[in-house]
């Protein structure tokens, strides 16, 4: 089975906040937009944030995992380890208010991963994470 790229679409208040936050920070090219929403190269994959204004933050469940809260729902990607840890330095330095700060889940076991969370403009959370090797990243044994 071949890899092919995902497509997700999410809300968001303030298509400038999303194009600053997704294009300049985050670094993902723009693709076809239009008055309501923007496309987005996240990493090879095409992401979509549209536009709803009125859109309210409920609340946010979250999962133990690891010790910490894990918000309920959230996207992400898989990045290279080295990719990851530039992203985090560029947060880091951007001073985002990481919901998890980057750190490595479950050191020493099955799955060992870098992650970390944070929130777009919008309140919509991210995970980035990373394997040192990407053969655990389904590994239950």
């Amino acid at each position: 089975m071949s890899l092919r790229p995902f497509h997700l679409a999410f809300p968001v208040h303030d298509l400038a906040a999303a194009r600053a936050f997704w294009g300049d920070l985050i670094g993902c090219r723009e693709g076809r937009s239009a008055d309501t929403w923007v496309d987005f190269d996240f990493y090879g994959h095409q992401i979509v944030a549209h536009l709803v204004p009125e859109m309210a933050q409920g609340p946010v469940g979250a999962n133990p995992v690891d010790g910490h809260g894990v918000p309920v729902p959230h996207f992400g990607i898989v990045l290279e380890k080295e990719d990851w840890q530039a992203l985090a330095d560029r947060l880091t330095v951007a001073g985002v208010d990481f919901g998890i700060k980057p750190y490595v889940r479950f050191a020493g076991k099955v799955g060992e991963q870098a992650t970390m969370f944070f929130r777009d403009p919008s309140g919509n959370a991210i995970e980035m994470k990373a394997f040192a090797d990407l053969d655990q990243l389904f590994a239950t044994a």
